[in-house]
């Protein structure tokens, strides 16, 4: 039996590319875009994925064209208006990462909402990454944890790594165990960093609004035909713990 990534992340590229393929204009394949994730997001809550993180707007995707930005947002409303009773039908809990200050006031509202919404939702745990940067995050993190130095309210030697990430706008979600990126670039694209750290890379040349449920059958397949060790020197990622126990690293990063 194939065992899927609790955590998979999508780098969802291709959009524009695929327009300009069919000569239509670029908001037709963010929306062709949009859908893919709604399909996806659905198969992999099918194949036992318990967290999807989708890469759907980056920090410096504010300098593409006007229309283009703001139809992007359009699309994004539209999702929140109208897809959310959806996703509560379906136990899908939402969450949205990344900077909120550039963003409308009404669609900083929105998402709020549909928050709030789906909080008490148990399946699949969908995050949406908007107006985000991986290293953005972390320079983020490290500026408030220097403030609680500065202040007294946190000494030096008590700062680790689990402190670090506690600070991150991204801190309540685990590890990243596979990223996938489509679109045929074999880059991350300053995205999760911190939590790409042991992650499984797959690349596929296919644009992100091709993509099918079959290709992400392959990714899990893939994924699931790969040793993981985290660095460690132990059978298949194995590691012994203060009392002399052998744990897999991996279950203790599923732990989420």
């Amino acid at each position: 039996m194939l065992t899927p990534p609790h955590h998979l992340a999508i780098i969802m590229d291709g959009n524009r590319r695929w327009s300009r393929q069919r000569n239509i204009p670029v908001l037709r394949g963010h929306q062709q875009g949009s859908n893919t994730l709604k399909t996806i997001a659905r198969h992999a809550h099918d194949r036992g994925i318990r967290w999807l993180s989708a890469f759907a707007f980056s920090s410096e995707n504010w300098s593409r064209p006007r229309p283009e930005v703001d139809g992007l947002m359009g699309l994004l409303r539209g999702f929140l208006e109208n897809d959310i009773s959806e996703l509560g039908d379906e136990n899908v809990k939402l969450r949205v990462i990344g900077n909120r200050s550039r963003l409308s006031s009404h669609l900083c509202k929105l998402i709020e909402w549909a928050e709030h919404e789906t909080s008490g939702n148990s399946g699949l745990n969908l995050s949406l990454a908007l107006d985000f940067g991986g290293q953005q995050d972390i320079v983020s993190a490290a500026r408030s944890l220097a403030t609680e130095v500065a202040n007294g309210l946190l000494d030096v030697e008590d700062i680790n790594e689990d402190l670090l990430k506690s600070r991150m706008d991204a801190s309540s979600l685990p590890e990243i165990d596979m990223l996938v990126r489509t679109g045929g670039e074999q880059r991350l694209s300053n995205f999760m960093l911190w939590h790409l750290s042991y992650a499984e890379l797959h690349f596929t040349s296919t644009l992100w609004p091709d993509f099918s449920t079959d290709n992400l059958d392959e990714a899990i397949e893939e994924f699931s035909g790969r040793e993981r060790r985290f660095g460690g020197s132990g059978e298949a990622g194995e590691d012994v713990d203060a009392a002399g126990m052998v744990t897999s690293l991996a279950d203790r990063r599923r732990n989420v």
